[in-house]
C-alpha cells in the first residue's frame, strides 16, 4: 500500500523531504518498481492525491473589484459622512462626497481592470502530456493523471510534469532559471544515496515541475505533484492575500489618526453647543457639517489623479503601470532587490576568452572548441551556442569548412566529457571537450605556445591553476583537449579518450547590460540601495557586480538563511549586497524581514521563482518578455530591460506623493485649526459662527482649488531621496500650523462682533470669507519647504486658487449668496480682510523656515 510521507521531516518548512531519502528507500516508500505502477495502483493514488493540476487565483468579477475599491478605510469614513448629511437633510453635501468617492473609484478601477492579468497563466508554462510507464509499457497520458510513483520519460524539448528524483541519465541537461535564476542549463545525474536538504540549485538529483529539458534523455521518479511541489507551492503563494504595502501601511495609518481627530472635535463641538443651549438639533446638524467639512473627501481623487498622471508619464517612458499605488511604493522605496540576470545582465552566456594553460589568449583552443561544439550531434546548449557566434566573425572566425565529421563520443556523467572525430589534411583529429576535471584525467600531454610537451605534475598544476582563477573570477569554464589518430575506423567509444593533449580553456559569462553601470549610479543619486538575490553562483555574480560597478559589502549564502533567526538574518541582509544560491522562500524571507525592518523594498524579477518576492515586495517590478506569472505577479511592467527606464518611474512616484503630502498637510493642519476656532467661535459669539450649508459650499469652493494640486511642480531637492509615510511628521505640522490658522479666525470674530458689530448673517459672511481666503491661498506657502522667489506653483494651482477666492468674494453680492444666508459686506472690512490674509501668509512663511530647521522629513 502507497504510504505518504512527512514532508517537513529533515527538510525546510514547504519542501519535501522525500526528495532526499536514499534511492531504494524512495521507491519503497512509494511502492514503485522499475517498470512503473499499474492502472489499478494510478487510479488509487489520484483518487487519494487528486489531479496534477496547479492552485490557480480566483478572479473577481469587474463588479467585485470596483466594489473593492469602495470599502477601503478612507472612502467608509466619507460615505459614513455622506450617510450622516443625508440624514439630517444635507443634500447638497452627501451628493458632493458621493461624486468624489465614485469619480476616484472609477479612476482606478478603469487603470487597474484594464492591466489585470490572472493567476491561471500559470498552466501555460507546463507541458499537457507526460510518456509514463504503465503496466510496463510507455503510454502518454495528461499531466494532470500523474500520481506520485510513476516512473516518466523525459526527452529534449520537454517541459518536467512533476518534481521527479532521477532514475538515469544520459547527456541529461535542464534549463530551470526560471526556478532557480542559474544562467545556464544544469547537469541532472541519479543519485543513489541520501542527499543532505539544500537549495534548489544544489539539488542536481532532482527534477521540477515546471522545467524544460535542454538536451539527452532521462526517466525519473514522480515524488510530488500538483500544490506540493515548488512550483505549486508558488502558485498557492499567488493564490493568497498580498500582505499590505508601503502606500497601503501609509493610509491605513493616516486614516486612524483622522478618524481620532474627527471624532474628538466632533463630540467636543456638539457637547459645547449643547452647553451653550443652542439646542439638540441645531447643535447636532452644526457638528455634522463640521465633521464633513473637516473629512478630506478629496483625498481619494487627488490621490487617483495624481497616480493616474503618474502613470501616463510612466507609460511614456516605456513603464506600465499594472496598480496605481505601486507609483507611489516605487517612489519611497529604498531598497531595491533584483536578480542579475537580463538586469545587471543581457540574460544570455557569452564567449569570454580562449586561453592556454598560461591565461594568455589562443586561438587554437578557440579553433578546436569551435570544432567540436559545431559537430556534435546532440542538442546545442548555451555554452555551444556561444562557442559558434564567437568563431563565426570577427578576428576570432574560425573556419570550419576545411573539417569533416568522422563519428561522435556523446557526453555521460561518468567522463564528464564529449568528443568529435574530424578529419582534416588527410588526417583525423579527436577533440574533446568538457569539465576540466574529466579532460585533464584523459591528458598525457599539454600544448604550450604551439608545442606539445609531457604532462608532469607542475604542469598539470599550472592548467588547474588556471582553471581556479576563472572560476574565481566568475567565469565558467570548459577544457579543451585532442589526439591524432588513425584513419582506420569509422567508429570510436570512450576507450579512445586517452592520451590527450591538453590546449586550453573557453570560459563563458553572460555579458553586463552597457547601461548597467549608469543605471546604478542612478539609483545610487536617487537613495536606492540595489541588492542582488540570486540562484546563481556567488563567484560569478559578484564578478558581474564588479564588471558594472556595484560595490559588494557583503554575500548571503542560501545555506546560510536557513540557519538564521529572523534577526540575524534581517542584520545580515542589511549588510549583503549579494544573497547568492538562494530558493524563491529564502529570496521571500529576506524582502520580508527588510520591509520589516522599515525598509520600502522593492523586487525586479521575470522568472517563476521570482512570483512570490513580487507579490511580498512594496513594489514588484518585471519585464514583458518575463513569464506569465511574473507579469501577473508584478505592480509594474518594463517593456525594455534593465535598471536604466526605472529612473523615471522612480522620480514620478516621488512626484505623486509630494503633491499627494501637500493636500494632506493643508487639511490635516486646517482642520487641526478648527479644533480650536469652532469651539472659541461657540463661546464667543451668541449665535452659530457659521450655518451647516455654508460650512459645506466652503469646504466645496476649497476642494475645488485643490483639484489642480496634481499639476503642481515639485523641489528637486524634494526628488533626491526616498520619502515616507511619516505620520509623526504630520502630526508635528498639524499641531504648529494649526493655530496659526485658528488665530487669526478668532481675530476675524474679534473685527465682526466689535469693530463692525455684525449681526449673525454678516458675521457668517464675514467668516466664510476669511476662512475660505486663508485655506485656500496657504498651499502656496506650505507647498515647498522654500521661498515663492525659488519655488513658485504651476500655473494650474495659481489659477485655480485665485479663481476659487474670486467666485467666493463674489457671491455675497449674487442671489446665490442670499440663498446660502449671505449678505454684502463693508468695504472697510475687504480692507481689514486683506491685511489679516496678508499678515497669515507671512506669518505662515516665516515658521515655516523655524519648521524644516527644525524637523527633517
Amino acid at each position: 500500500m502507497f504510504m505518504s510521507l512527512d514532508t517537513n521531516a529533515t527538510a525546510r518548512p514547504g519542501r519535501s523531504a522525500q526528495l532526499n531519502l536514499p534511492l531504494q528507500e524512495l521507491m519503497e516508500r512509494l511502492s514503485s518498481s522499475p517498470n512503473g505502477l499499474t492502472t489499478e495502483e494510478a487510479e488509487e493514488r489520484l483518487a487519494q492525491h487528486g489531479r496534477n493540476e496547479l492552485v490557480h487565483k480566483r478572479t473577481r468579477s469587474p463588479i467585485m473589484s470596483f466594489l473593492r475599491l469602495l470599502i477601503s478605510p478612507l472612502s467608509l469614513i466619507l460615505i459614513a459622512a455622506g450617510v450622516v448629511s443625508a440624514f439630517f437633510g444635507e443634500t447638497p453635501g452627501a451628493i458632493m462626497i458621493a461624486l468624489m468617492v465614485l469619480t476616484s473609484a472609477i479612476l482606478e478601477f478603469v487603470q487597474e481592470y484594464s492591466s489585470e492579468k490572472t493567476a491561471q497563466k500559470l498552466a501555460q508554462q507546463v507541458a499537457v502530456t507526460s510518456t509514463v510507464l504503465r503496466d510496463g509499457k510507455l503510454v502518454e497520458i495528461p499531466m494532470a493523471e500523474l500520481v506520485p510513483g510513476d516512473i516518466i520519460q523525459l526527452g529534449v524539448g520537454d517541459i518536467v510534469p512533476a518534481d521527479a528524483r532521477v532514475l538515469t541519465a544520459r547527456d541529461f541537461f535542464l534549463d530551470q532559471a526560471a526556478l532557480t535564476g542559474e544562467s545556464a542549463p544544469v547537469e541532472k545525474a541519479p543519485f543513489a544515496f541520501a542527499r543532505k536538504p539544500g537549495a534548489l540549485p544544489d539539488m542536481d538529483h532532482v527534477v521540477f515541475f515546471g522545467t524544460n529539458v535542454v538536451s539527452g534523455n532521462s526517466q525519473a521518479l514522480v515524488v510530488e505533484t500538483n500544490g506540493r511541489t515548488e512550483f505549486g507551492r508558488i502558485a498557492k503563494s499567488l493564490a493568497a492575500e498580498r500582505p499590505p504595502t508601503e502606500f497601503q501601511r501609509g493610509i491605513s495609518s493616516f486614516t486612524k489618526m483622522l478618524i481620532r481627530v474627527i471624532g474628538f472635535l466632533v463630540a467636543f463641538i456638539f457637547v459645547t453647543s449643547m452647553a451653550k443651549q443652542r439646542g439638540l438639533l441645531d447643535s447636532l446638524l452644526f457638528a455634522v457639517a463640521v465633521s464633513v467639512g473637516i473629512t478630506p473627501e478629496l483625498l481619494p481623487m487627488i490621490i487617483t489623479i495624481n497616480l493616474s498622471a503618474g502613470a501616463r508619464a510612466m507609460a511614456r517612458n516605456k513603464v506600465i503601470v499594472k496598480h496605481l499605488q505601486s507609483i507611489q511604493n516605487l517612489g519611497s522605496m529604498d531598497i531595491l532587490c533584483t536578480d542579475k540576470t537580463g538586469t545587471l545582465t543581457e540574460g544570455r552566456l557569452a564567449l569570454h576568452s580562449h586561453v592556454c594553460a598560461e591565461g594568455r589568449d589562443c586561438h587554437r583552443t578557440l579553433e578546436l572548441a569551435a570544432v567540436n561544439a559545431s559537430f556534435q550531434a546532440s542538442m546545442k546548449n548555451p555554452m555551444d551556442q556561444a562557442i559558434a557566434a564567437h568563431s563565426a566573425s570577427g578576428e576570432c572566425a574560425v573556419d570550419l569548412g576545411i573539417y569533416t565529421k568522422v563519428d561522435e563520443i556523446p557526453f555521460d556523467f561518468t567522463r564528464r566529457r564529449m568528443s568529435v572525430i574530424v578529419a582534416k589534411d588527410g588526417g583525423r583529429l579527436l577533440i574533446t571537450k568538457g569539465a576540466p576535471e574529466g579532460v585533464l584525467s584523459a591528458c598525457t600531454s599539454i600544448e604550450l605556445r604551439g608545442i606539445a610537451q609531457e604532462m608532469t605534475g607542475e604542469l598539470r598544476t599550472l592548467a588547474m591553476d588556471e582553471f581556479a582563477k576563472l572560476s574565481a573570477d566568475g567565469y565558467r569554464a570548459l577544457a579543451v583537449a585532442y589526439r591524432t589518430i588513425g584513419n582506420g575506423r569509422d567508429v570510436y567509444s570512450v576507450h579512445d579518450e586517452t592520451g590527450l593533449t591538453f590546449v586550453g580553456y573557453v570560459s563563458f559569462i553572460d555579458p553586463p547590460k552597457e547601461s548597467a553601470p549608469a543605471a546604478l549610479k542612478q539609483a545610487e543619486d536617487l537613495g536606492v540601495e540595489i541588492k542582488i538575490l540570486t540562484g546563481d553562483n556567488e563567484l560569478v555574480t559578484a564578478r558581474i557586480c564588479e564588471r558594472v560597478g556595484l560595490s559588494v559589502k557583503g554575500v548571503l549564502m542560501g545555506h546560510e538563511v536557513d540557519a538564521m533567526d529572523d534577526e540575524e538574518l534581517t542584520r545580515r541582509a542589511k549588510e549583503a549586497t549579494i544573497g547568492a544560491r538562494l530558493s524563491p522562500d529564502q529570496k521571500n524571507r529576506i524582502i520580508t524581514l527588510l520591509k520589516k525592518a522599515g525598509h520600502v523594498v522593492g523586487y525586479m524579477g521575470d522568472g517563476i521563482n521570482d512570483a512570490p518576492s513580487l507579490r511580498t515586495a512594496d513594489v514588484g517590478i518585471s519585464v514583458n518578455n518575463a513569464v506569465d506569472v511574473a507579469k501577473e505577479a508584478a505592480d509594474i511592467i518594463l517593456l525594455e530591460e534593465g535598471l536604466h527606464i526605472l529612473e523615471t518611474g522612480i522620480i514620478e512616484g516621488r512626484k505623486t506623493f509630494a503633491n499627494t503630502m501637500k493636500y494632506i498637510m493643508m487639511g490635516t493642519s486646517s482642520n487641526f485649526g478648527n479644533m480650536f476656532s469652532v469651539p472659541a467661535a461657540l463661546f464667543m459669539v451668541p449665535f452659530l459662527p457659521m450655518l451647516p450649508v455654508q460650512i459645506l459650499l466652503n469646504n466645496l469652493l476649497y476642494d475645488f482649488a485643490q483639484v489642480t494640486i496634481p499639476t503642481d511642480r515639485v523641489d528637486e531637492d524634494y526628488i533626491a531621496k526616498p520619502r515616507r509615510w511619516d505620520i509623526g511628521f504630520i502630526k508635528k505640522f498639524m499641531l504648529v500650523f494649526g493655530p496659526i490658522s485658528s488665530m487669526y479666525d478668532i481675530t476675524t470674530y474679534l473685527v465682526m462682533l466689535h469693530v463692525f458689530h455684525a449681526d449673525a448673517s454678516l458675521f457668517h459672511t464675514g467668516w466664510f470669507l476669511e476662512s475660505l481666503a486663508t485655506q485656500t491661498l496657504v498651499i502656496h506657502m506650505i507647498r515647498s519647504r522654500h521661498s515663492l522667489r525659488t519655488s513658485r506653483a504651476s500655473l494650474a494651482l495659481t489659477l485655480s486658487t485665485i479663481a476659487v477666492v474670486c467666485i467666493g468674494f463674489a457671491i455675497p453680492y449674487t442671489p446665490l449668496g442670499r440663498f446660502f444666508g449671505f449678505t454684502p459686506l463693508p468695504r472697510a472690512f475687504f480692507a481689514v480682510l486683506t491685511a489679516m490674509i496678508a499678515a497669515y501668509l507671512l506669518m505662515v512663511g516665516a515658521v515655516k523656515k523655524w519648521f524644516y530647521r527644525r524637523y527633517e522629513w
